[in-house]
């Protein structure tokens, strides 16, 4: 009997043993597999952290190679692509602007009206056209003023003016830019013209029918205005050049631009129909002189 309580206390502690052992063991693998997912959480935080000094590394040394390279120069074909700045064309006022002012001269009228009829006149007709150094006034050296200059050539003035009777015609025509530049021509050749009468001949605030009726009224010795009027005038019979004697062009005068007379293109295109308009013909005649003022 005793020994059978010996077996069974053995057998109890042996079995204690081997559950305590087996509870151990089991503790042990639980601490094994806890042990590596710790040890594994720890390198992914430090490879996080050494990609991203990696990566900054990387890209602030291809920002200085960026930095470093030279800039790329144009090739011939990237400056033909481009497109090219126009340059700004002087104009009159440029021009003139820069040089100082010249008095004009016969050449200057000559060349004028070669170059205007060249591609519209045939040779011969060209030549017709041709004015003499005899048509032509002693031209103002820019010291003159309109009364002075008038004075100088034509000296017998006084005579003249007594001696015209016709209406509808002037003795004298002086031709202009504008009906402002006319109207100041006017006061200027006050200590010229005398007794002598003279007329707008513009279009400004005046009918053409009022000036032919006024042409027409009575003798006109002076006409002063634009090459538009005039020519217009000429072409309704309400002017007549049968009593020209002189022709005076405002040639040397600018306006607030540095223009003449002539810089303006619709002003040159109606000075010159103008001229074709009996001036050239009574000029060829040795009836009409011009002057340049």
């Amino acid at each position: 009997m005793g020994d059978d309580l010996g077996d069974e206390w053995w057998a109890h502690e042996n079995k204690s043993d081997a559950s305590d052992a087996e509870e151990e063991t089991q503790q042990q693998k639980e601490s094994t597999e806890k042990g590596p997912k710790n040890t594994k959480a720890k390198p992914e935080k430090r490879k996080s952290v050494t990609e991203g000094t990696v990566k900054a590394k990387k890209k602030k040394n291809n920002e200085q190679k960026v930095s470093n390279i030279p800039p790329k120069k144009e090739t011939e074909d990237d400056k033909s692509t481009k497109p090219k700045r126009k340059r700004k064309k002087k104009t009159i006022t440029d021009v003139l602007a820069s040089s100082e002012p010249k008095p004009g001269c016969p050449a200057d009228l000559q060349d004028m009206v070669t170059q205007y009829f060249s591609d519209k006149r045939s040779v011969i007709e060209q030549e017709e056209l041709a004015l003499q150094d005899s048509g032509f006034l002693s031209c103002n050296d820019l010291t003159h003023t309109l009364s002075s200059y008038l004075k100088q050539v034509c000296p017998k003035w006084s005579k003249i003016q007594k001696q015209h009777k016709e209406t509808s015609s002037v003795v004298l025509l002086i031709v202009c830019s504008s009906a402002l530049r006319a109207i100041e021509l006017l006061k200027q050749m006050t200590a010229f013209k005398g007794e002598a009468k003279a007329v707008k001949l513009f279009a400004k605030h005046i009918k053409i029918e009022e000036q032919v009726k006024l042409l027409q009224k009575g003798v006109t010795h002076v006409g002063v205005g634009t090459p538009g009027r005039i020519s217009a005038l000429i072409e309704k019979d309400g002017l007549s050049l049968k009593a020209l004697k002189y022709v005076v062009l405002d040639w040397n005068w600018r306006d607030q631009k540095l223009r003449r007379m002539v810089d303006v293109p619709e002003v040159k295109l109606d000075f010159m129909k103008l001229l074709e308009n009996g001036i050239l013909n009574g000029c060829k005649e040795d009836k009409v002189k011009i002057g340049l003022f």
